[in-house]
């Protein structure tokens, strides 16, 4: 066990510090998501308006988007992580090494978490400064950086299994719009109910992603409503167990290959 953690420490420790030199690695999932809460927050602000809508400030509503865009950031930087290390011949070397497989995946996805949770940090504050209120107080808060680091941990090993399975950094910022479509064709700008379509209704309640965003509002804007937190959670966890199982796989065959 040792030994594990000495490796994960180690991996990490690369890592986090290859991140670190890359600021494109840190600055889009940052920027980009904020800009666009920025956008929804002045665009859409009207929809408080609606008969039924849960909240009269957008940006209570609005404030768990950022955390799904960063999370979807954190998938394509974990999957174009490793498959520069495949690319680059490291995934070779490290086959003649001691080195556990476990050790390996953790690692190289503590560089993306890392952003993640500063990316969280960052989103909160800026919420806060633009009026922000949880109405589950300060356990609220602490739940929600949770379920969004969780969140941002199953994606990223859903980015890291497309980036081992296909090896090529090209093919995995090529799923970035395909990843998006998750988002979009959910109830990121209006919550369920409220949505006319009906096509688009149902597609949103098939959709992960719905249970995911109403997860991290339900403690914002309802406080503890336990229905929301379980299927956030049930959700979130499920996509960790099966990114981080499949990437396991994957990794597995890459190093069976080289």
């Amino acid at each position: 066990m040792r030994t594990l953690l000495a490796q994960v420490g180690e991996m990490a420790r690369r890592s986090i510090t290859q991140t670190l030199r890359q600021p494109a690695l840190i600055v889009p999932p940052i920027l980009f998501p904020l800009c666009l809460l920025a956008v929804n927050v002045g665009g859409l602000d009207a929809a408080t308006k609606l008969p039924g809508f849960p909240t009269d400030a957008y940006i209570n509503f609005a404030i768990a988007i950022p955390f799904m865009q960063g999370a979807l950031f954190a998938a394509i930087n974990a999957g174009s992580s490793l498959a520069r290390d495949v690319e680059t011949g490291f995934l070779k070397r490290l086959a003649l090494t001691p080195m556990q497989r476990a050790a390996l995946l953790l690692g190289n996805l503590a560089g993306v978490m890392t952003v993640a949770a500063l990316s969280s940090l960052i989103y909160l504050a800026v919420g806060f400064a633009a009026g922000l209120h949880v109405e589950a107080g300060v356990g609220g808060v602490l739940v929600l950086i949770l379920l969004a680091f969780l969140i941002a941990l199953g994606w990223a090993a859903a980015g890291a299994f497309v980036g081992l399975r296909a090896g090529s950094g090209e093919a995995v910022q090529g799923l970035f719009p395909v990843f998006f479509v998750f988002l979009f064709l959910s109830s990121q700008a209006l919550p369920r109910p409220l949505i006319e379509q009906e096509w688009f209704r149902t597609i949103a309640t098939w959709n992960p992603v719905s249970y995911m965003l109403e997860g991290l509002r339900s403690v914002v804007i309802t406080g503890w409503d336990e229905t929301a937190l379980w299927r956030g959670f049930a959700v979130t966890l499920l996509l960790c167990a099966v990114g981080i199982v499949a990437a396991s796989r994957a990794l597995r065959t890459r190093l069976v290959r080289t």
